[in-house]
Parts: C-alpha cells; sequence; structure tokens
C-alpha cells in the first residue's frame, strides 16, 4: 500500500477519508478548511492510498484543539483504519510513520484521547495497549489520555483542568463542537432543526480557535453535549439518537 500525505498543495484534490462525499458537500468543505489553517501549524493527514477510511491525523501538542498539557509531544487527532482496510497491517504502518516523523522532529512521544472501553469517535484503547500506550490521565465521565513515550524520562501529559470535571453553568441542551470532525457540518444543523421542531432547548458553541479547544469544558471537543450542565456525550448524535435520547432523559427526570 502507498501512503499519501495531505499538503496545502494536494488538498483540495485529494479525499479525506472520513469524508468521501464530493467536493461541495458541506463535511468535505468544513473539514477541509479547517485542515488548511492547521498545516500551517504543523499538522499532518496521512491516508492509504485508498478509497476507504485508513488514515492517520496528527498535529505538535502545542497547537491542539483539545485542553491537554503536552509539552513536545505530537498529538493524535484522529487514527481510523476500517472496514474492509482492517487486518492488513495499514494501523501499524500509519502508527510506525508516525512515531519515526515525531522522532525526527525531536518530540518526546505521542499522545491520544481514548478511554478504557471502545467508544465512538474514539481511538481503540486495546490497539493503542498492544501498542504499548500508557495511561497518562484520566477525565471524566471516560476519557483516558494515553501516552507512547520515546524515553523513560519523558514528562507525563495530563488534562488541562478545566476538562477533569466537566460542567458548565446552562440549562437544556448545550452542544460545543469544531470543524475538526467533518461530520459535524452535517449533523449540527440537523440537531438545531429537529431541537426546534420539537421544542427542545438546544444551544450549540461552535470553538472556532485554539484558544477556545485547550480551554474547552470537556476533554473531546469536537462533540460535547451537555444537558442541564451535566456532561452527555462525545457521540455524534443523528437526529434518531437525539430524540430517543431525550425521551430517556425526560423519562428518567419524570421519577
Amino acid at each position: 500500500m502507498e501512503y499519501i500525505q495531505i499538503t496545502e498543495n494536494n488538498l483540495e484534490s485529494e479525499h479525506i477519508c472520513c469524508a468521501i462525499s464530493g467536493k461541495k458537500d458541506p463535511q468535505v468543505i468544513a473539514k477541509k478548511e479547517w485542515m488548511q489553517e492547521r498545516l500551517k501549524e504543523g499538522l499532518v493527514f496521512l491516508k492509504g492510498d485508498i478509497r476507504g477510511k485508513c488514515f492517520i491525523e496528527y498535529i505538535p501538542a502545542e497547537n491542539a484543539w483539545v485542553p491537554i498539557a503536552a509539552e513536545n509531544y505530537i498529538h493524535i487527532n484522529c487514527f481510523w483504519v476500517s472496514g474492509s482496510c482492517k487486518g492488513h497491517g495499514y494501523a501499524d504502518d500509519l502508527l510506525k510513520r508516525c512515531m519515526e516523523d515525531a522522532k525526527g522532529k525531536g518530540k518526546s512521544g505521542l499522545t491520544v484521547i481514548s478511554s478504557a472501553k471502545k467508544k465512538s469517535f474514539l481511538s481503540d484503547p486495546s490497539y493503542l495497549a498492544y501498542r504499548d500506550f500508557r495511561l497518562a490521565d484520566t477525565a471524566d465521565p471516560w476519557f483516558h489520555l494515553l501516552y507512547l513515550p520515546f524515553e523513560e524520562k519523558a514528562p507525563v501529559p495530563k488534562f488541562r483542568d478545566c476538562a477533569k470535571h466537566p460542567q458548565i453553568d446552562a440549562e437544556g441542551y448545550v452542544l460545543y463542537y469544531t470543524n475538526g470532525c467533518p461530520f459535524t457540518a452535517k449533523y449540527v444543523p440537523l440537531l438545531e432543526h429537529i431541537a426546534q421542531e420539537n421544542g427542545i432547548p438546544l444551544t450549540t458553541i461552535k470553538i472556532d480557535s485554539r484558544e477556545k479547544a485547550q480551554n474547552a469544558p470537556a476533554a473531546w471537543t469536537n462533540y460535547a453535549l451537555f444537558y442541564n450542565g451535566s456532561y452527555v456525550t462525545n457521540e455524534i448524535l443523528s437526529e434518531k439518537k437525539f430524540l430517543a435520547m431525550c425521551g430517556t432523559i425526560k423519562k428518567e427526570e419524570d421519577r
């Protein structure tokens, strides 16, 4: 398998594996606009030369859009090998290239946000453990900050205090999101529409800068849904799932 790195020169022509729709699709447009700025900050998007979900995206941790303190580390934003791409060693290839790149840049190691058990949109903890990633820190309700140090003396990264115990002062549903994940460009407007149709109080807050992301009230900034101040989920919800979740929460409140 050949691997292709997305650059400013080929960003327009190459597809991004997690959103393979046409160039005019809002998901593709939003993600590529976000990437255009991040490439200037050291973002690397490396993908298999195949039409499928087979890629790794990483950036110097100082420029990452997550609330972590990980000086001189490389942070993996997204690492996804799925479907027919699985079982061929592609994940190992991508991670190896990421490690080699990080070492070549004199970095202390890699970081990635995962969980104790596999959850939607988070990297697989079992695979990362197999590749010797260690637990650096935790944040409520289920987030694990994992790291792979290149030397034993490397400093241990951590979540920033703002994300350790996610809580906000707001009523109803509040959704924080970024365009770091292309799916938000599709599903956030759908949620806004279905919430309005059903009289569900929903406020959406787009995180539009690294500084805001690094001081966000939750560990996973691509999508963080709260209800009455408490954290609910990082899963990007379809209209059906959102309505079902709202119904479940209402029944629990009525008991």
